[in-house]
Formats: C-alpha cells, structure tokens, sequence
C-alpha cells in the first residue's frame, strides 16, 4: 500500500477504531463505517483485563501479541489521554489467580516466558484484598497487570479519529456485501450506498464471518456471548483483580466493580438472562462476599468474535486482492488489539512487523 492510497475499515470496535488510528499516517484517506455506533459491541461489553484470563493455556501466537500489547497500552493510554482529554484509565491493580488445577503450568510458563507471577501464601492475599472471601487456599500473583476502561478507551479513540483532517466515521452504516472488478475488492455496498476505496479492511468482529460468507468464503469466526455484571463500591474497596473458577473481579477507579463473565453459544442473540444474573452474583459472593450487600447497577451482554485457538485473522484474504481482515480475536480482543492493530499496519504498508506475522495469516485459515 502506498500513502496515497484510501482505505474503508468495516467495524467500529477497538479493533477498527486503533486500525484506523494507525492507518491514518500511512494512507492518504481513511473511511472507518459502523451498522450502529462505534464500540458499542464486544469492545464496550468485555471487561478490560489487559491479560488473557490465563494466559499460559494460549498458544505462543496470542501469547507474542498478549505480551507486545501489555507492554505498550500505559503509553497508548498517556498519548490519548493528552490528545483527547479522556482518560482511558489504563489502571495497574496486579491479579490475583485462586485454586489453580494447573497452577504448576502457570508457573513454569512465567519463568518461560519472563513473566512476573509467582505463587504467595494465601494470607498474603488475604492481606492485600482484605474484602477476598475465605475459601480458598492457594493463589498466584502477577503484579503488573492492568485493566483500562473500555468504553473510556473508545470515546478515547473516537475523539482522537474525529480531530484528524483524513479520517471519516460513518455510524449506522450497516455494510450489506463487497464490491469487486474481477478478483479485487474495490469497496463495499452499504445501506447509505456504495463506498469505493482501494483497500477494504474487515474488522467487524463477531459479523465478520457473515460478511465474508457474501464472497463465498467460510471465514471461522462465530459469536460468542458472555454477561457480565455491575456494582458500585467505595473507590478503595477491591485493591486488586481476582479470579477462580473461570469468573473474575475486576475494580475500577471510582469503585466500580465488574463481574464476569458467561461463556454461551447463542447465536447472535444478545439478551441478558435471569440465571445468568443469578450465577454471577453467586460468583462474586464467593470471591467477594461483601457483595452480596451491594446492589448490582448494570447487567448486560456481548457477543465475542469467536476462532479457532482465540488466535485473530490478521492480513490479506487470498484470492481477492484489495481486501484485509484484522478480527477474530475472541476474549482478548482488548487485551491484543495494540499488538494485532500495529501488526496489521506493518504487514499493510511493507513494513518490518513487530512480531512474526505468519501465524495470523488468513491464507489457509480459511
């Protein structure tokens, strides 16, 4: 891709969004197009654990880009922040993980991998997170990890894209299908008509693969749901994350706690359910059993971009020159997105990528 060439990303989330903040050096123009408004899917549902949720059960694909991404997000949050005034609140609280069956692995993959997490007596959890509940007996920690606010993160985003004279955002503009001459992708129809660029990059998350399916391609990306739960504490009240039993607690700033999260296949099908709610706040009692006392303030769903391996598509589609894809990145799509994002720019423009972009191929993944 040359600079003078313009761009249509297809998707409003994270993904779409930081793509589209790092394009907007490279290409003369960038049109970034949303069915309803920007981050308003699995980026504004998820929880913003800038980690996989165990992070040593991932492959090494999602792991290079796990850990290039953890490393950058404090200065992506400082550079939009002082761009825009909103703070995307990239917060360091560390993790606490709890009765591990596989803790020996876990540990054995830090040390593999350089990662600082090592197992502390169960006191000493108690001592950090006095509010923990009493039934647990072994925890592990890694005390520098984060969680960032991510509907924060996509105003963040939204506002920086909007102050940048090449960048245009169309929110409720649902893309119904691809435009082609020959075997190239020349653009995309939409319900506001047809937008021509030269290159045309999906990143429309759990829709993608319904997208794709108008090419005749069988993308293995598919919606995952996940419900999450609210409640609001003191701002002091939970020092750190914690996390058993597949469901964690994640606080925030000013006392805002979430709790997640359901693993569900639902379809497309976004409705939060009575024993969803039920089965989450049971979780949070027995992380946390103040809680149990607090009310829960918000209760809702998203749908991930499900893939085989959790690892994203991140490059050319084969066989149809033109056309880009940078999704599929399951329950880390928040957690990978800088990595994933400056990779697909790298691959786009020729550019010496920060990691190895082979793994992510679409070529013979689809």
């Amino acid at each position: 891709m040359t600079r003078q060439q313009q761009v249509v990303i297809v998707g409003g989330g994270v993904i779409g969004l930081l793509t589209a903040f790092n394009l907007a050096s490279e290409a003369q123009s960038v049109v970034l197009l949303d069915r309803s408004n920007v981050g308003q899917e699995s980026s504004w549902a998820g929880g913003g654990i800038v980690s996989p949720l165990y992070p040593w059960r991932y492959s090494p694909a999602v792991t290079a880009l796990a850990h290039w991404s953890q490393d950058f997000y404090p200065q992506l949050g400082e550079r939009l922040f002082a761009a825009t005034g909103i703070d995307p609140e990239v917060h360091t609280t560390g993790l606490y993980w709890l009765d591990l069956d596989d803790e020996v692995e876990a540990l054995a993959w830090a040390e593999r991998e350089n990662r600082p997490l090592r197992a502390v007596d169960i006191s000493a959890a108690h001592d950090a997170v006095p509010v923990l509940g009493v039934g647990f007996s072994r925890a592990i920690y890694m005390a520098d990890v984060a969680n960032v606010r991510n509907p924060r993160l996509v105003k963040s985003l939204k506002a920086a894209l909007l102050a940048l004279p090449n960048v245009t955002i169309h929110e409720q503009c649902e893309v119904s299908g691809f435009i082609r001459e020959g075997a190239t992708v020349v653009g995309v129809q939409t319900t506001a008509g047809a937008i021509r660029r030269d290159q045309v990059v999906l990143t429309a998350g759990a829709w993608s693969g319904d997208l794709l399916k108008s090419l005749g391609l069988d993308l293995p990306v598919e919606p995952v749901k996940g419900q999450m739960i609210l409640y609001k504490c003191a701002a002091d009240f939970l020092p750190s994350m914690v996390l058993a039993k597949g469901r964690y607690a994640i606080p925030r700033r000013d006392g805002h706690i979430l709790v997640g999260s359901t693993l569900e296949h639902e379809g497309f099908d976004k409705t939060p359910t009575e024993s969803a709610l039920e089965s989450l706040k049971a979780s949070a009692v027995e992380l946390i059993p103040a809680l149990a006392e607090a009310e829960v303030v918000g209760h809702w769903a998203g749908l991930r971009p499900g893939s085989p391996q959790g690892i994203p598509f991140i490059g050319r589609v084969p066989g149809f020159e033109g056309l880009w894809l940078n999704c599929g990145h399951y329950r880390n799509g928040l957690v990978l997105a800088p990595a994933s994002c400056q990779l697909f720019v790298d691959v786009m423009v020729g550019r010496e990528p920060i990691i190895d972009p082979a793994p992510y191929a679409p070529e013979g993944r689809i």
